[in-house]
């Protein structure tokens, strides 16, 4: 938790939400570019995301200040777009980058919640105080040739899913007054459901880019013969076997019900949503940069190969649903040092049921 937050009573103060801006990013940032040699200078793209905090000067501005980017460089400040903001900024660079050749994007994913928790009465807001963490992520991408050597990972597909025009999904996380002014972000009851239904609209689209032909003809096969031939009463949806199409998922650990919601529509293993739980489990719910974590910790539990396919899945406020695949185009070591380095070994744990 932010140290505003420690304090009695909180701080809620916009300095407070700065500073937790700048304890989370700066330090990330800088041992990004130190880590692989880079100037400051050498960023040509500069993306981040935070939800809540849209302050001004802007995050983006905040990081040129501080490490002396380039004045010609392309900045982008994204707010509002929720927990699914991390991979909507992948989305973005994605798309700056095949606009501009020979570039490098620099994309941060964080949540400022300094001056963010709830202080009403109100029980379905008062679960995101439980779950949110600080935690924030700095991603590098580039389509220099030269580059590819030393990437860890390709991008090969990336999804997007808005909702936002059913009521029910725009509804399902929103920030709003409890009535007694007190501001929060309200989790609905639905929210399970909601996410399931934007999840199946985004393998829609994302299952004919990714799936062995055999599995696209089982679902297509499935969805006429339950049309045309299965009596009332008996309506099961064929599943398509995502096993075959990646070998590690990383699903937003954006709470128990989610991660679950995810695993049964899909028909996954508990083993599978290990990633999530575990991230879950010993940093929260750090929002965008969740997914993040949970590579990290693949990555430091070896079980990432070169030529492995990774499906990352995201969920936002809106309502929205995005995917993004990478493969792993390297060996990775293990002993790397990462966000899990200090207790991996302590990992996995035993997480006790809900009563």
């Amino acid at each position: 938790m932010p140290i505003a937050l420690h304090e009695l009573p909180p701080e809620a103060y916009f300095k407070a939400s700065l500073e937790e801006v700048e304890q989370v990013l700066f330090p990330i940032v800088e041992d990004l570019l130190s880590k692989h040699s880079i100037s400051p200078t050498s960023i040509d793209i500069l993306i981040s995301n935070c939800s809540l905090f849209c302050p001004t000067p802007s995050i983006t501005a905040m990081i040129t200040n501080k490490f002396g980017f380039r004045s010609n460089i392309k900045s982008f400040s994204l707010s509002g777009m929720g927990c699914g903001a991390g991979l909507l900024s992948i989305s973005l660079a994605k798309d700056l980058l095949k606009v501009h050749k020979n570039s490098l994007a620099l994309v941060l994913s964080m949540e400022a919640i300094s001056t963010n928790a709830y202080h009403g009465k109100a029980k379905s807001m008062l679960v995101t105080n439980t779950i949110f963490r600080m935690g924030g992520a700095a991603i590098l991408l580039s389509n220099k040739k030269h580059d590819e050597q030393r990437s860890k990972y390709k991008l090969l597909h990336l999804v997007r899913t808005h909702m936002g025009s059913d009521d029910r999904s725009y509804g399902s996380v929103i920030q709003q007054d409890d009535g007694d002014g007190f501001v929060g972000v309200s989790l609905s009851r639905s929210l399970s459901h909601v996410a399931g239904n934007a999840l199946r609209t985004n393998i829609s689209e994302l299952g004919p880019l990714v799936l062995p032909y055999l599995e696209q003809l089982r679902c297509g096969w499935g969805a006429v013969h339950r049309k045309l031939w299965v009596t009332a009463g008996r309506k099961e949806i064929y599943v398509p076997d995502f096993k075959k199409a990646f070998e590690h998922f990383c699903i937003h650990a954006g709470g128990r019900a989610i991660i679950d919601a995810v695993e049964s529509n899909l028909k996954l293993q508990k083993e599978d949503g290990e990633a999530s739980r575990m991230t879950l489990h010993r940093f929260g719910n750090t929002s965008s940069s969740s997914v993040w974590y949970e590579l990290c910790y693949l990555e430091a539990k070896g079980k990432v190969k070169k030529g492995d396919r990774i499906w990352q899945i995201a969920f936002g406020s809106g309502f929205k649903c995005n995917s993004a695949v990478w493969k792993s185009i390297s060996v990775l070591d293990p002993q790397e040092r990462n966000a899990w380095s200090d207790r991996i070994h302590s990992y996995p744990v035993q997480i006790p049921n809900a009563p």
